[in-house]
This record gives structure tokens, C-alpha cells and sequence, in this order.
């Protein structure tokens, strides 16, 4: 009999032992930092919380990275934060072929199907704004069900006969020919545009921010300025049915504050949210406010 007990005993113990392991093996798993969105294409995510989901997508040429000070923000108010860094930036795969908006897309769109989320407000910085639109009009708002555009280079980046609004075709051919031969300059000229003034971000904040742009291939850099200059996103805006929020900065100089306008005449259930104080970099430069018009957004 005493043998049996003992016997239980030990069992008892082996069991909530077992138990125990599993548990810390499961969180130690934790959760995918690279999704296979096509064959060679590794995309790098940031997947932090839980809750309701919040997609971010990053500008050009920065990564997900440059949510640093949304993540944790969004994570604590109780939301599921994902960033996805487009292939040939950052941590992503960068390898040869086409980079344009409807790759971009179709990447965001496989990230998305294998995380299986639903409902999620589906947020672009600049460039990643224009993809952001591109990607709720051509999937018909799959996964998604609401929309946030931050500084958003749409509905078009450049100038055309019918649209005074954005660089001329023939500055962007400049900035594609620099990048071509000196892309530290590129990346330089554009650090001195990104804020309200040259001074208006913190000297530390720019060397973060132009260290994660260096990481992007040359190639990507390149060929996503030309889909900037070339991609004409006035038809997608009528195709967005979800509500959709627009936070620009007035004195943004690489996406112009006539953008926004644009895109809230184009987008039926749009409201813009002006930042008096901020350039493109309105982020960083006015983050409480950015973050507090976010979460507002959400909450609604």
C-alpha cells in the first residue's frame, strides 16, 4: 500500500513537472518573426500583443522598425501590433525582380492570409500609405475594416496634366539618378526635408532613422521611386468603403499637405486630422498627438 502511494506520488509530481515544461516550452516558441510570402521572399514582421489586430506598414526606404514608439504604445493599450517590412527593406528578403505596388500588395495580402486576422485597421506611412490603399481596393478590404494613411504619398506622388499637386516627373528622374551613384546623398537630402525644419527631429532620432534606410538593397530603393513617380492611385479611392482616417502634417515637404486633400475628397468615409507643427515625420515629431489620434481612430 505504501508502496502505491508512493508510487502516486511520484507520478503526481512527474505530471505538474511535465505540465510545467510545456508551458515555459510554449512561451518560449513565441511567434513567427519571418513569413514566406513567395518562393525566395522571407518577410520580416513585428508581432507583438494581443487583441484586436493593427497592421503597420512602413515608407520608403525605412522598415517596420520605424514604429518603435507605436508598438509598445498599441501593445499596453490593448491591441494585437503587427509591422511588415516590404520585401527589399530592412530585415526582409531583398531579392531581384519587380517592386511595384501590386507586389507590395499581393505580399501584405499572403502575410495577412497566414496569420489568419481579421478586422484589422491596416495603417501606411507614406509610401506604405499609397499601398495601404492600393491593397484595400484591388483584395476588396480583405482582412481589413478600417484604414489609417499617415503622410500618405497618394493619390499620386507626382505631378501630371490634370494633377498640380507633388514633385514633377523630371525632379524624381533626378532622385532615381542620384540613387544610381550616391545613395548616402539621396538618403541625405531627404533627412534634410523629413521634418518641419532641418533641426525639427532630434539628432539622435535622424542617425536611427537614416541607419534603418541604409539597409534597404540599393535596387528596391531605386525601383520603388520609379512605382512613386509612375502609379496613379485616383481610381482606387473610390473603392474604398471602409472608414479611413487622414493624419498629415502641414508642413510636410515630400508629401505636400494638398494630398491629403485629395485623398479625403476621394475616399467617401475619410476625415483628415491636420498636424500644425509636423513635416513628414509627424510620427516622431508630434508622437503623443499622432499616437492619441491612432487610438482615438481605433476606439471608434
Amino acid at each position: 500500500m505504501k508502496t502505491k502511494k508512493n508510487l502516486l506520488m511520484v507520478l503526481s509530481v512527474s505530471v505538474a513537472a511535465g505540465n510545467a515544461a510545456a508551458q515555459t516550452n510554449a512561451a518560449a516558441l513565441g511567434r513567427e518573426e519571418y513569413i514566406t510570402v513567395a518562393e525566395n521572399v522571407k518577410l520580416h514582421i513585428t508581432d507583438w500583443g494581443e487583441g484586436k489586430p493593427v497592421v503597420l506598414i512602413h515608407g520608403w526606404p525605412l522598415s517596420d522598425a520605424m514604429y518603435e514608439y507605436q508598438y509598445q504604445f498599441l501593445m499596453e493599450k490593448g491591441y494585437r501590433v503587427i509591422g511588415i517590412t516590404l520585401r527589399g527593406f530592412g530585415k526582409s528578403d531583398k531579392p531581384y525582380g519587380a517592386y511595384n505596388y501590386d507586389v507590395y500588395a499581393a505580399d501584405i495580402k499572403a502575410v495577412l492570409d497566414k496569420l489568419g486576422v481579421e478586422g484589422a485597421t491596416l495603417g501606411g506611412f507614406s509610401m506604405g500609405g499609397a499601398i495601404s490603399i492600393h491593397y484595400v481596393a484591388k483584395y476588396n478590404s480583405a482582412h481589413v475594416s478600417k484604414l489609417a494613411l499617415f503622410g500618405a504619398a497618394a493619390p499620386i506622388w507626382t505631378k501630371r496634366d490634370d494633377y498640380n499637386y507633388g514633385f514633377s516627373k523630371e525632379d524624381v528622374n533626378d532622385l532615381i539618378s542620384l540613387s544610381k551613384v550616391n545613395r548616402p546623398q539621396l538618403l541625405e537630402n531627404f533627412g534634410k526635408i523629413f521634418g518641419a525644419s532641418e533641426t525639427a527631429l532630434p539628432a539622435g532620432i535622424a542617425a536611427w532613422l537614416g541607419g534603418i534606410n541604409i539597409e534597404a538593397s540599393p535596387y528596391a530603393t531605386t525601383q520603388s521611386l520609379i512605382a512613386l513617380r509612375d502609379t496613379d492611385l485616383r481610381g482606387d479611392l473610390a473603392k474604398i468603403t471602409i472608414p479611413t482616417v487622414i493624419l498629415h502634417g502641414a508642413n510636410d515637404k515630400i508629401c505636400e499637405y494638398a494630398l491629403a486633400e485629395q485623398m479625403n475628397k476621394g475616399i467617401n468615409d475619410s476625415y483628415i486630422v491636420k498636424f500644425e507643427n509636423s513635416g513628414h515625420g509627424l510620427f516622431f515629431e508630434e508622437l503623443e498627438k499622432f499616437n492619441a489620434e491612432l487610438l482615438a481612430f481605433l476606439q471608434k
